[in-house]
């Protein structure tokens, strides 16, 4: 409690000597000045350490945020924090004051990220400087708010055998998988929330030819492959006055002006599928994305309900994914870490578009047919 009080006056001194964000010497030399500066080293180090992070960071979420294991925390107003430490969510005992206390860590959180957060704009979803992804809803729309969800991320990409060592892909699955990125097979990457679309792109892509130029196009950047030359590029919202948006479809379009070798969309959840598709139709091979859906059977209707809107029609769609964006890589959580994932080929037929298992993580490496002949084709 002691501490609690000293980070309290040495971040009122703080902002009353300096109208910008303090570094970290200068927020040491506050707490060791102060009057009851703590005696020891590793005292004065933790007290620095919470005064930063009220300052420039989470404020008491911030540890839960540092932990390497943690990659989701979410903050049900007063109610409690709970954290995934990739077995589910559960429940930590951290101390984060009242609504008002709640409410103002979510403000600043987000001004320091450069966006509004209050009645007039009540929810805000933005990436903190360090990379975490964070979300936030205030009263009234969030009943018993204020609602804080942040989703951490990684500075590189895990490898293949990284992930097959922790059970989220087989050997076999993490075969057929490098040989699509080697053939600069375009291909999706879908599943629920949670299931580690995301981290598996990121990996895929780690594993392009080191003469390969990425351009991703991300809402907020979240992917980190393990690349020297990778290309990011950040859709914008509208301002306060309603003006500078900047979409995902615009940067795909602008992204064909850059020379890449793979275009690839962090989430396809709107216009940019059509623009994506135009992509991949027209010389740019081994691009891909992710898509949220609930099985691979799915996927056929969730890309027509993303484009039909945009003027693509339901043949002009049908007809651009057969000559283009073939493969789907499905993964869904089997309610412990590790992934169930199968490997799919869109095809139309007598009855529309549907996806035909190619692979699957429960049989024995055996890949069928058309995938095989594909990834031969193309020396892989």
């Amino acid at each position: 409690m002691a501490e609690r009080s000293l980070v309290g006056q040495v971040r009122s001194d703080l902002a009353g000597r300096t109208s910008s964000v303090p570094h970290s010497a200068q927020i040491v030399r506050s707490v060791r000045d102060s009057d009851a500066a703590p005696v020891d080293h590793d005292s004065l180090l933790r007290v620095s350490e919470l005064v930063e992070a009220d300052l420039v960071g989470a404020g008491p979420l911030q540890p839960l945020l540092n932990d390497p294991a943690v990659s989701d925390v979410v903050v049900n107003g007063v109610d409690g924090v709970w954290v995934d430490r990739g077995d589910g969510l559960e429940r930590v005992d951290v101390l984060l004051g009242g609504e008002d206390d709640v409410r103002s860590l979510a403000c600043r959180l987000a001004a320091v990220a450069g966006r509004r957060l209050d009645d007039g704009n009540p929810f805000v979803d933005v990436r903190m400087a360090d990379g975490t992804r964070f979300h936030a809803m205030l009263r009234p729309v969030a009943g018993s708010g204020p609602y804080l969800s942040f989703r951490t991320h990684r500075s590189r990409a895990f490898t293949l055998a990284q992930l097959v060592e922790c059970q989220t892909l087989t050997e076999a699955l993490a075969g057929l998988l490098h040989r699509v990125v080697r053939a600069r097979l375009p291909f999706l990457v879908t599943g629920g929330t949670g299931t580690g679309k995301t981290t598996l792109l990121a990996s895929l892509l780690s594993l392009a030819n080191d003469s390969e130029r990425l351009v991703l196009v991300e809402d907020a950047a979240e992917l980190r492959p393990d690349h020297p030359h990778v290309i990011s590029l950040e859709a914008r919202p509208a301002n306060v006055e309603g003006q500078g948006v900047v979409t995902l479809a615009d940067l795909v379009r602008e992204s064909l002006r850059m020379r890449p070798d793979r275009v690839i969309v962090g989430e396809c959840r709107g216009a940019e599928v059509t623009e994506l598709l135009a992509a991949l139709n027209t010389g740019h091979d081994g691009g891909a994305g992710t898509l949220h859906c609930n099985a691979a059977a799915d996927v056929p209707a969730r890309l027509e309900a993303l484009t039909l809107p945009h003027g693509l029609s339901r043949a002009g769609l049908h007809a651009q994914l057969e000559a283009a964006l073939r493969v789907v890589v499905h993964l869904r959580r089997d309610g412990n870490r590790r992934v169930v994932g199968e490997v799919g080929l869109l095809q139309t037929g007598s009855e529309g578009l549907s996806v035909r298992t190619a692979f699957h993580r429960s049989g024995e490496g055996a890949v069928y047919g058309e995938l095989e002949r594909l990834l031969r084709e193309r020396g892989a």
